[in-house]
């Protein structure tokens, strides 16, 4: 009897219909993980660069009950105007205190100590935003 040959040779009938879905997914799957990177890396950049004021709390100090002392740096574009929310509060969670304060120096950089008048003792200072005129908070 003569031997019969039981396997095919893939390369005689090409790529099987698997194999071929297979590599496309790879394809689509790799082309959206760039684009994804793109849109993410675009976003991050605009974030970074359309700030037109940053600040933050660098330090705090309860003077009394009715008083915290407060220290801000503030950095904006020199010709830019706006204002901050700081907002204090008390150790279970209420507010005591909440204030803007507005800033309309010509310079780019702001470093004041501020005082905001208490309803309690606070434990914490956050600052909650700060706004362009004209503009939407970052």
């Amino acid at each position: 009897m003569t031997a019969v040959r039981e396997t095919t040779v893939e390369n005689r009938y090409g790529r099987s219909a698997d194999q071929q879905a297979d590599r496309k997914l790879k394809i689509i799957g790799s082309v959206l993980g760039v684009v994804l990177l793109g849109v993410v890396g675009w976003i991050g950049y605009d974030y970074v660069t359309g700030q037109d004021i940053s600040a933050e709390v660098i330090k705090r100090q309860v003077v009394s009950d009715q008083q915290v002392d407060v220290h801000l740096e503030v950095r904006k574009d020199k010709d830019a105007k706006g204002y901050c929310t700081l907002r204090a509060q008390h150790r279970d969670g209420s507010d005591v205190a909440r204030k803007d304060f507005r800033f309309d120096a010509r310079t780019d950089r702001i470093d004041e100590v501020l005082t905001l008048r208490t309803t309690a003792r606070a434990t914490s200072v956050e600052l909650l935003g700060c706004t362009a005129d004209g503009g939407a908070g970052r």
